[in-house]
């Protein structure tokens, strides 16, 4: 099995003045092509700064980080930010949709920034959709006349449109009541069966325990890696 994700030590300092905040320290794991894993941890055990690193947003101090294939620990922010187009879907907890746009443009705008051209754009936006299970009547919906749990899957449809090697989704139920969070995380375990890679950050263990692994972060340290469902 292919591994999409290698990281080896990596530690992040935090620096103000002379003060150091370590918030990562050591961390090591590997996440294997079409694995759905969690990544769970409290508030400020720094599971967030290992998002930023998963997702290209930042660089680690120390240690590496091996993104399907290639070595992206010290990339310059344009070179990080090319990683991103090519390799990563995100979904947020906040949606990040344009309200006055169409569901079908708000998945689209990628592939506008990728320069698409116009004739595939449509198509590869309504595919995406069906994918994150969005029902074909609401795609000329503006997304502020869809529901909370429809809006996530619109962020979900636009975070695959590229095809990415990995779709990272940081508390994507964290705004959702427990019943459209379970759709939302239905439509994450669909995307798995179809060979999606999934990372989810969360600190919510009935969230985590949707993933087939979960690896626990605590005081910038990973203390446990279990497999739940093999």
């Amino acid at each position: 099995m292919k591994t999409i994700i290698d990281c080896q030590n990596l530690t992040k300092i935090y620096k103000n003045g002379d003060e150091e905040t370590p918030a990562l320290k050591n961390v090591s794991f590997n996440i294997n092509e079409g694995e759905f894993v969690a990544i769970m941890g409290p508030s400020g055990s720094g599971k967030s700064t290992l998002m930023h690193l998963l997702g290209a947003l930042d660089t680690p101090t120390s240690g590496k980080y091996i993104l399907d294939g290639k070595d992206i620990s010290s990339l310059s922010d344009s070179e990080l930010a090319d990683i991103r187009k090519e390799k990563i879907g995100f979904v947020f907890q906040s949606f990040n949709l344009l309200p006055r746009a169409t569901v079908l443009r708000n998945v689209s705008l990628p592939l506008i920034y990728a320069e698409v051209p116009k004739e595939n754009r449509e198509k590869m936006a309504r595919t995406a959709l069906l994918h994150a299970g969005m029902e074909e009547s609401r795609f000329y919906h503006l997304s502020n006349q869809i529901s909370g749990g429809q809006m996530q899957r619109v962020a979900i449809a636009r975070a695959l449109v590229n095809n990415p090697a990995i779709i990272l989704a940081d508390e994507p139920t964290g705004n959702l009541d427990t019943k459209t969070g379970q759709i939302v995380l239905d439509a994450f375990k669909s995307l798995n069966k179809q060979g999606r890679t999934i990372i989810i950050i969360t600190h919510e263990m009935e969230v985590a325990l949707h993933a087939r692994r979960v690896i626990h972060i605590r005081d910038g340290e990973k203390i446990k890696d279990e497999v739940l469902h093999p």
